[in-house]
């Protein structure tokens, strides 16, 4: 089976919201600004260019060149970060929280994306640069969904306390980590690659924020990744005046809430806060509540007065830490950013928030769906060739493919259709009779109509039933493969990570390679890629 791709509406994993907003749905029309088009990038480049002001970029330059002054830097990279000073250059950006060895695979989906997006636009718009960038979303501190990877049927967690911002975690305890996954990985080339990448990233480095960046600047250092750590006291500057608006003006809540009414049709992704921002301090990062006047900060006697807190602002920016409605506003305001990749939770979130940027004079940017991968290796292919399996089979839910599957083994027809069929032709000529004789029976020929439909439906599913332990069989190796590549019954993406790969790639340079040229990010399919 070669290479292919499925379409996000067609794999049946995306919410509504995502599917409409592929579909491009008139409803959805006002919560962005435009859609994600090589040709739309046009008008993007030059909205942006007007609204970005050229100091930004001379401070964000200055700040990432600090933020990797220990760090080896690949030419790719220390000249993407001089770009940024020039009014030509522009950003895409991804984030992604710092997730253990990269966390499940859609980590390193997002990177590629951005990676592929802005080659393609240098492509289209010669004259502009374009650098990609990874966001670590180092400020947040739900750590329970970072703090572990899958390596085939096993977990790796590091057991630790955490409250604060998980990116200055102190990296204690990794060793341990280090030592179980050791006992697991085999060997081989690609094997001590692995371990040896872990080691380095984790056991070399002190916290979580230098590490992930060892570990994403190592896996894409040819591709000119730009990483950026919001958690910057430079930065935050830029940012101050946002802050104090929110804090006294709380305008995120105000529009947010403006917007949710025409979301009602979907679930709505998050909430606002009437303050969303929080406070942090070396380990503390708790909600700032707005309460009689003062501003107090959850679950601590901490209280500020208005005065008292903008002056907290102007002397430590740092201090302050926006939300998920607060953060994408923080990022579009330090980077000439073009256009957002993010998940279908990440898109749908960022659906609530443009009337926020226009009170607050941002431009808002494009907004990109991830791409999405299933990987196959070849010898699975080969076994779904020989089930009869399409691509479009085994993103089935299992049931579906049950069904549809066993219809096909069976030496006849398993469809009562036509049954149906002349059985309501039957009862429709007995509602006539009825009518024109004693109304009263017509709820007596309707009940029993419905009563052998029901019967037909009954006979059919057990049937069916009675065909598929029949073809267990077969079944049982349909199944088989298909829990190979979507394990829990959920996208691949999500549960495995890169090291399920060691033994299937000839090495993990020549793999993110591959992810980069085979994902198209304009196109919105889902890639399915042959190893």
């Amino acid at each position: 089976m070669p290479n292919d791709s499925i379409t996000y509406q067609n794999s049946g994993y995306f919410s509504k919201l995502i599917v409409d907003y592929l579909d491009q749905k008139a409803e959805l029309k006002t919560l962005y600004n435009r859609f994600p088009t090589l040709e739309n990038f046009k008008l993007q480049i030059e909205e942006k260019s007007k609204n970005f002001a050229i100091e930004n970029r001379e401070i964000l330059a200055k700040v990432l060149t600090n933020q990797y002054n220990r760090f080896e830097t690949s030419e790719a990279t220390t000249a993407n970060i001089e770009l940024l000073k020039n009014s030509k250059t522009f950003t895409i950006t991804t984030g992604h929280q710092l997730n253990l060895f990269t966390g499940p695979l859609y980590f390193l989906y997002k990177i590629a994306s951005a990676i592929k997006l802005c080659k393609e636009l240098k492509s289209k718009y010669p004259s502009h640069n374009f650098v990609p960038i990874y966001w670590m979303a180092t400020e947040d501190h739900d750590f329970d969904e970072i703090n572990y990877f899958n390596f085939k049927d096993k977990k790796f967690r590091w057991n630790r306390e955490s409250n604060g911002p998980v990116g200055r975690l102190s990296t204690e305890g990794l060793d341990l980590v280090y030592d179980a996954f050791s006992k697991e990985i085999g060997i081989g080339r690609n094997a001590n690659y692995l371990l040896d990448l872990f080691k380095k990233s984790y056991l070399e480095h002190q916290n979580l924020a230098n590490a992930t960046r060892f570990l994403a600047n190592e896996l894409f250092k040819n591709e000119g990744l730009v990483i950026v750590d919001g958690d910057s006291k430079e930065l935050k500057k830029l940012f101050v005046p946002y802050i104090k608006k929110e804090l006294v003006e709380q305008i995120s809540f105000q529009k947010v809430n403006e917007t949710l009414p025409k979301l009602k049709d979907y679930n709505i992704q998050v909430n606002p806060r009437e303050i969303n921002l929080f406070y942090i301090q070396n380990e503390l990062r708790e909600r700032i509540i707005f309460d009689k006047g003062n501003y107090k900060i959850n679950n601590t006697l901490l209280s500020f007065s208005e005065s008292e807190i903008l002056t907290e602002l102007n002397k430590n920016p740092e201090n302050f830490s926006p939300n998920v409605i607060l953060r994408p506003l923080y990022q579009e305001i330090i980077l000439p950013n073009l256009c957002y990749i993010g998940g279908g939770g990440e898109i749908a979130y960022w659906l609530e928030l443009k009337s926020n940027f226009e009170a607050n004079n941002v431009t808002f940017p494009m907004l990109l769906v991830r791409n999405s991968m299933l990987l196959v290796t070849e010898k699975q292919a080969s076994k779904l060739d020989k089930l009869g399996l399409s691509w479009n089979d085994i993103f089935m839910y299992q049931k579906q493919l049950s069904d549809k599957k066993t219809k096909e083994f069976s030496a006849f027809t398993i469809d009562f259709s036509k049954q149906k069929a002349i059985l309501k032709e039957q009862f429709k000529t007995l509602l006539e009779i009825a009518s024109q004789t004693d109304k009263s029976f017509i709820g007596a020929v309707k009940a029993q109509e419905a009563k052998q439909l029901k019967g037909l439906e009954n006979l059919e599913k057990r049937l069916l039933k009675a065909e598929r332990k029949n073809h267990a069989s077969k079944l049982d190796r349909i199944f088989e493969i298909q829990n190979e590549l979507f394990p829990n019954k959920s996208l691949q993406e999500r549960n495995q990570n890169l090291t399920s790969f060691v033994s299937e790639v000839d090495d993990f340079e020549s793999f993110v390679t591959k992810i980069i040229t085979e994902l198209l990010p304009l196109e919105q399919k889902f890639s399915i890629t042959i190893l």
